[in-house]
């Protein structure tokens, strides 16, 4: 079994969500990259997730529903879009947060499971990881998600332990 295979078949996926939105966004030109824990795996020692996160650039976020709505079930929130596909579990989240928009121009290509995208750099993951962290309005299991996915991090990049708030410093 391929890590695609394996991936695909935890989210019981029949269609390959995955790959068809990552064709979905080089078909329609728009900059993109992964952030969240599937991008901490691209860095570190994978951990099973049915979620993707994404930002994209800001002024294409049209363009994506609307080329979205012919493959998934789109509903917009406050700082996301969600994608849903009927044939998969995957958990598909645009983030429209303005403070990522600067990680698409230092992304670069990785492998995740198996799937070539475009990943947010290394610091860019942790600062995304450290202020979903330091979110109060964030459940409190995802935030503690957060914390260990911080810790992945800093255990295989050292250096990364002087980027960290203090708040979170005094844990490590």
């Amino acid at each position: 079994m391929t890590k695609k295979e394996f991936l695909n078949s935890l989210a019981r996926d029949k269609v390959d969500a995955i790959q068809q939105l990552l064709d979905l966004l080089v078909q329609a030109g728009i900059g993109y990259c992964v952030i969240g824990g599937l991008a901490v795996n691209a860095y570190v020692e994978p951990v099973v997730s049915l979620d993707l996160d994404l930002v994209i650039a800001a002024e294409t976020i049209q363009d994506l529903r609307r080329a979205a709505e012919k493959i998934f079930t789109v509903k917009e929130f406050s700082h996301s879009l969600n994608l849903n596909h009927p044939r998969s579990e995957l958990r598909i989240q645009i983030r429209t947060d303005a403070r990522y928009q600067t990680f698409i121009g230092r992304a670069i290509r990785k492998t995740i499971l198996g799937y070539e995208m475009q990943v947010a750099a290394l610091e860019d993951v942790l600062q995304g990881k450290v202020w979903a962290y330091l979110d109060p309005q964030r459940r409190g299991s995802k935030r503690q998600k957060d914390l260990a996915d911080i810790f992945r991090l800093v255990e295989s990049y050292p250096q990364l332990k002087d980027l960290l708030p203090d708040a979170i410093k005094s844990i490590l």
